[in-house]
């Protein structure tokens, strides 16, 4: 038995849902723990592709309980379209478990954050305007409407003619936007609820079951762990905890219950969006890494946005090592470095302004303006990796960025990725029953 968390290492994006997919082949439950429908996980397996936003990806492997953790937030209108999709694709969901406590996002949180955004100009956030902080924003406030709240049509009654008010004063009157009908609200969403009753459960009684009853559970995070709301590069971040953390707060565990948290990074970096990024690339690198017109192009699975891409960032990686206790590493699209003669990667930083050296992540506010990367120059392999399945079979030279990458981060890798198919894949070690790694890493 083992429970493991899959989190992403860097700014998302990193591959976790072929990573997720790869260890759910052993896995009971399969947990999603955090953020909505602006994720999206692509798994490629015999040539046909899935891509998910609100679904685990261990919807793949039959017999699999998937949950959707009262850490989400919901679009109900989005969830009933994936699981029609999974359908016509042949998928069986009878083991899907949606928590009856996960948050609904409603018309206007998704009117909202498409004003908020463009009200913002040029100090935008980059969101994926799925409405996402806004429902979070509303489930601080004590304010949200839950999955059972759908369930029970007078319940929802009361609660829209509370908010649908309140919201369009702020609709009409700070965004010139049309005013929202509560009444029609309340006859979509309670249709809604009744399509979606089958599936709402109290997840965390489910996952407390399989705990006792010693199964196999993966946790899986949406984006990263410097997209995280309190330890992310503030304020470009999503508005939960995608760090291995909010996997017990998310999903309604102890910590104690943890047996494993695996970190998912890609090669190199990419981010989507706004905000901080020290080794992005321009020119011929940055398309180089971003792969465009091959399936490996880097754009978003669900905004369609290309991503901002750059070299691998160690002080970024020390960092989420750190914040997670990861205790290993997979390391995805290594094929991708397959084409470059030289290879940078980020070691420290310096401060353009002071001359001081970083070798851990120093503020992400003000300083971090002022920091440029510190790079150390690796020679490329100039090989294919594809058709590579084991590690001694790797060029030279890409063994040793591999290991020059676990050394850097202080962190062993236990699996890498070298396509996009399931089997595209070299297991190092054992990514779940390996040793367990002791934190060293402090902050300078």
């Amino acid at each position: 038995m083992a429970n493991v968390i899959v989190v992403g290492a860097q700014f998302g994006d990193e591959g976790k849902a072929k990573v997720t997919d790869l260890l759910a082949k052993n896995a009971d439950v399969v947990v999603r723990y955090q953020g909505g429908c602006n994720a999206g996980h692509t798994v490629v397996v015999g040539g046909k592709t899935y891509k998910f936003h609100l679904i685990p990806s261990g919807i793949l492997y039959p017999g699999t309980i998937c949950v959707l953790s009262p850490g989400m937030v919901i679009d109900p209108k989005a969830l009933i379209n994936e699981i029609k999709s999974i359908r016509s694709q042949g998928l069986d969901d009878s083991g899907l478990k949606v928590s009856a406590y996960a948050h609904v996002t409603m018309p206007y949180h998704l009117m909202l954050d498409e004003a908020e955004e463009a009200s913002r100009g040029e100090a935008k956030i980059g969101t994926t305007k799925r409405g996402i902080g806004p429902t979070y924003a509303d489930k601080c406030a004590r304010s949200g409407i839950r999955l059972e709240d759908l369930l029970d049509e007078e319940v929802l009654k009361a609660k829209l003619e509370w908010l649908v008010p309140r919201k369009n004063v702020i609709l009409e009157r700070l965004y010139n936007l049309p005013s929202l009908d509560a009444q029609a609200i309340l006859k979509e969403y309670a249709a809604y609820g009744k399509e979606l009753a089958k599936y709402v459960v109290d997840t965390a009684a489910v996952i407390f079951q399989a705990v006792q009853e010693k199964k196999n559970i993966l946790f899986e995070g949406a984006q990263g762990t410097l997209l995280d709301l309190d330890h992310g590069s503030y304020p470009y971040v999503t508005s939960s905890s995608p760090s291995a953390g909010g996997a017990c707060i998310g999903a309604g565990v102890g910590p104690t219950m943890i047996d494993r948290v695996i970190g998912v990074a890609k090669a190199y970096s990419t981010r989507v969006g706004e905000g901080p990024f020290p080794t992005e690339q321009f020119g011929e690198a940055g398309e180089g890494l971003r792969q465009t017109g091959t399936a490996w192009a880097e754009v978003g699975t669900t905004t369609g946005r290309p991503r901002r891409c750059g070299w691998f960032d160690c002080v970024l990686g020390r960092y989420a090592v750190r914040v997670n206790g990861l205790d290993c590493l997979a390391i995805t699209k290594l094929d991708v470095l397959d084409q470059f003669d030289r290879i940078k990667v980020c070691v420290a930083y310096k401060d353009s302004v002071t001359g001081k050296v970083y070798k851990e992540l120093p503020s992400i506010g003000s300083t971090f303006q002022h920091l440029e990367p510190v790079y150390e120059d690796l020679p490329g392999w100039n090989e294919s990796t594809r058709k590579v399945r084991q590690a001694k079979d790797l060029p030279a030279k890409a063994k040793s960025y591999l290991e020059f990458l676990s050394q850097k981060l202080e962190v062993p890798i236990a699996i890498v990725s070298v396509g996009p198919e399931r089997d595209d894949t070299i297991i190092i070690e054992d990514p779940i029953h390996g040793p367990k790694r002791v934190l060293v890493t402090a902050p300078v």
